[in-house]
């Protein structure tokens, strides 16, 4: 397969990772579509080209981890590794969101396979992933470890900390990968507490700092790529992936309102339409 029919191959994955995760808001009446659509091209490239795992075995040592930091666009992720074949999609769809259910508005690493941290409170993500990377690299291991970030929680004070301390322990073995967005609950990022320049910021605690368009499949697939090529010692890597909120729906794009709001059937309707 040449890389023209990789692309065309992820772009048709990535429709169906945000018209999954769109029926199971719906059905459920609550959830996440603005930020679950933003961030399906990067999980797209991860899971189904570049990402060593197993779903047949998702405890598999070897395998590489990734922890979703923003665990609110749980919907995409469970779309991604139900079409990955961690479980069955329709699983996913009926029983997002109740109660007693293994999927969950946030993610549950104890609850679901493939899942490697569980989320809640926003702002943990990249410390979990920290500790993960130095545990690989005094194990002499290779796999590597990716961290998915909203832009909002990086408000948090304690994302500073562990892009302190991702620099300071030269985890070349972590990259960071933000979903910027732009977009958070209570509006734009820049007007609630404003990141920019986030290149120089991450830059002045040791990062190595790429940015790309975060709907781009060739810049995403290319950027992770880059990013591997650091020996163990090196510094943490951040892409900072510039995305659309709602992207794929013309509707929910830029909209403030779909960040936190599911769709109704007639909405649903003519975003699956679009998506087609």
């Amino acid at each position: 397969m040449n890389i023209e029919e990789k692309i065309a191959e992820l772009s048709q994955k990535a429709k169906e990772i945000r018209k999954l995760a769109l029926r199971a808001i719906c059905q459920a009446n609550s959830g996440h579509p603005g930020g679950s659509l933003s961030v399906a091209d990067i999980l797209t490239v991860l899971y189904f080209d570049l990402l060593k795992h197993n779903p047949q075995n998702p405890n598999w040592e070897d395998r590489d981890r990734v922890v979703i930091s923003k665990g609110h666009a749980s919907p995409a992720v469970y779309a991604s590794l139900a079409l990955a074949g961690y479980f069955e999609p329709q699983d996913f769809v009926n029983n997002f969101r109740k109660i007693n259910s293994a999927f969950q508005g946030h993610i549950d690493r104890l609850k679901v396979a493939g899942i490697e941290a569980s989320t809640g409170s926003l702002g943990q993500g990249l410390s979990m992933a920290n500790g993960m990377a130095l545990g690989l690299r005094l194990n002499k291991s290779s796999q590597k470890v990716y961290a998915i970030l909203s832009d909002g929680e990086l408000q948090e004070g304690q994302c500073w900390e562990a892009i302190m301390a991702a620099g300071h322990y030269k985890l070349g073995n972590l990259t960071a990968i933000i979903d910027r967005n732009r977009i958070q609950l209570d509006g734009w990022t820049e007007n609630t507490m404003a990141l920019e320049p986030l290149d120089k910021k991450f830059e002045a605690f040791g990062w190595t700092v790429q940015s790309i368009d975060g709907h781009n499949l060739k810049e995403i697939r290319s950027a992770i790529e880059l990013s591997w090529q650091r020996q163990s010692t090196d510094k943490p890597y951040v892409i900072i992936a510039n995305t659309i909120k709602g992207k794929g729906v013309s509707f929910m794009e830029d909209q403030v309102r779909w960040h936190g709001t599911a769709p109704k059937a007639e909405e649903l309707e003519k975003a699956l339409a679009e998506l087609a």
